[in-house]
């Protein structure tokens, strides 16, 4: 098959070592980081970001715009890890559970797919899901929802703009276009 790769994050490195045999292969690569609550951020906040990107297609904006969007949201999630995980390991965001999945998630992923069609379609989030995915669930809508809650609650909403206009896109306080109206205030 095609070579891919996968990020292992542990907190015992033996333990790490272990996992990282047992899976590693030539066309599928395990590296290792002590930063699995960073590895797991990582995946979660992804699927955010690809709602972004989503929206971008759907708006039938170009590549350059989408990078830049990307780019934005690889900076918001190294400021979460930054400032609610007390030091993300910054290395994290380099490893095939970072960028990569970032930009397979943002260029090919469902909350990509799904986003875009909620631009183009006019449809709820929900239908999407349905008609798009057999009925399973977006990750992103989900954890915007809660990235936004904890943000209030921590009082840092102000600090991440680009995840906080994704949360209005997503629960219809914002038009999606405001997406890229709002990219002076973004990273």
């Amino acid at each position: 098959g095609d070579f891919c790769e996968a990020t292992i994050g542990f907190r015992d490195a033996a333990q790490g070592r272990v996992l990282q045999q047992v899976f590693d292969q030539p066309s599928f690569r395990c590296s290792l980081t002590p930063d699995p609550t960073g590895v797991e951020v990582c995946g979660a906040l992804k699927n955010v970001v690809a709602l972004a990107a989503g929206f971008a297609d759907g708006l039938g904006l170009g590549g350059n715009t989408k990078a830049a969007l990307v780019r934005i949201g690889l900076c918001e999630m190294r400021l979460f890890g930054e400032l609610l995980l007390g030091g993300m390991r910054q290395d994290t965001l380099l490893h095939s559970c970072g960028l990569a999945d970032l930009v397979t998630t943002c260029y090919g992923g469902r909350n990509r797919k799904c986003a875009e069609a909620f631009v183009r379609e006019g449809k709820g989030w929900q239908a999407l899901e349905a008609e798009l995915l057999g009925g399973q669930k977006l990750q992103g809508t989900l954890t915007s929802h809660h990235v936004h809650d904890l943000l209030v609650k921590k009082n840092l909403a102000h600090r991440f703009p680009f995840f906080e206009t994704i949360h209005k896109i997503v629960t219809g306080e914002a038009e999606p276009s405001q997406i890229v109206a709002q990219a002076g205030s973004y990273y």
